[in-house]
């Protein structure tokens, strides 16, 4: 597991884009007890060498709830990394077809993660641009060995905006306040993050499942998943970015959820949590770039306006604090509801990935 994780490190070592995952949490994916979001899943990991050398790496992942959703007989491959060799990709690919063979499956289907608060997604187009620590980066010899794989075809894709707070529509702070005058409130600016967090979990869990529930391979998260999710993102809540609106009944129905960029910081550390602490406090006290890694509007809402509230917040702040950046994480493309969310708001493309899928 060492050598699993420590491989992209070195494969990544001269890159500034790249971000990994953190270290502490990738040597436990394999353990139930620790890995909060295994689940109901089985994973196994695989070590590619070459000429005695380590030469690449990639994890085989059976999400049961998953396949039992969508009736299917898939494994997942996902943490793929190997050096510009396509012999050494086909041989990790091949090492996962063969265990999902043996577990009596039909496909295989990736980079998917455990759940959708997992790395998803082989990175097509941005290779300039830096990566967040919810989005793999890749060399572009990655898709291009994809492009060469016999039987590997497109399934699912995602884009990444760039957005520009001084060109929006300016409809939006007389709707906001329209909303408020009908009920609606952002408890977010009420409450602080952690008490938010406290008084509103199980009903901005409600929301999200309601509003992820028609995406691609989503599974709703058990209360392992929502515990895992919540130690990782909760403590990176700054609350100018974070918006939790309620109705009337003080039900949950929308959110949105940007944190400060902690990639830098991540990088610099290696992928190790304790080493990063200082530069992750760092901005979030002082956020410089914010990434919009969440969100979502309930159904029953979503004519309503509501993300009026959550964006307006959002581009006050922004414009406040003099951000240098601000981004959406990845967004299906078959989301249309979420792309048209922004579209009141300039925005332009950073980057492009997707999943392949291949049958046995």
């Amino acid at each position: 597991m060492k050598q699993f994780v420590k491989f992209p490190l070195d494969l990544y070592k001269d890159s500034k884009l790249y971000v990994p995952s953190l270290s502490q949490d990738e040597m436990t994916i394999t353990n139930k007890k620790k890995n909060l979001s295994l689940g109901n899943s089985e994973i196994k990991c695989f070590l590619a060498y070459k000429d005695g050398k380590l030469a690449g790496r990639i994890a085989g992942i059976i999400a049961h709830d998953s396949n039992g959703k969508n009736n299917e007989k898939a494994i997942r491959f996902s943490r793929i990394d190997m050096i510009d060799d396509i012999e050494v990709t086909k041989a990790l690919l091949n090492a996962v077809i063969e265990y999902g063979k043996s577990k009596g499956l039909e496909f295989i289907q990736g980079p998917w993660g455990f759940d959708d608060a997992d790395r998803e997604g082989l990175l097509t187009f941005g290779y300039d641009e830096f990566s967040s620590y919810a989005t793999a980066y890749s060399y572009p010899y990655y898709a291009e060995h994809f492009a060469k794989l016999e039987g590997y075809e497109k399934e699912s894709e995602w884009v990444e905006n760039r957005l520009d707070p001084y060109d929006t529509d300016p409809r939006f702070p007389k709707i906001a306040e329209m909303l408020k005058n009908r009920g609606y409130a952002d408890v977010a600016d009420k409450f602080k993050p952690a008490k938010c967090v406290k008084l509103y979990a199980e009903k901005f869990f409600k929301c999200y499942n309601r509003s992820y529930a028609e995406l691609d391979n989503f599974i709703p998260f058990d209360d392992r998943q929502k515990k895992s999710i919540l130690n990782t993102f909760a403590t990176l809540l700054n609350q100018k970015y974070f918006s939790l609106i309620v109705n009337k009944d003080d039900d949950v129905v929308a959110f949105g959820v940007g944190l400060p960029y902690v990639g830098d910081a991540i990088r610099k550390a290696r992928g190790n949590l304790y080493l990063a602490i200082p530069g992750i406090l760092k901005a979030k006290r002082n956020p410089r770039k914010v990434e919009l890694a969440l969100i979502g509007v309930d159904p029953d809402y979503r004519n309503s306006g509501v993300h009026a509230l959550i964006a307006t917040k959002f581009i006050k702040n922004a414009k406040e604090d003099k951000l240098d950046d601000i981004f959406l994480d990845p967004t299906l493309t078959t989301n249309l509801k979420m792309l048209n969310t922004w579209q009141f708001m300039g925005k332009t493309l950073r980057c492009k990935r997707q999943t392949y899928r291949k049958y046995f």
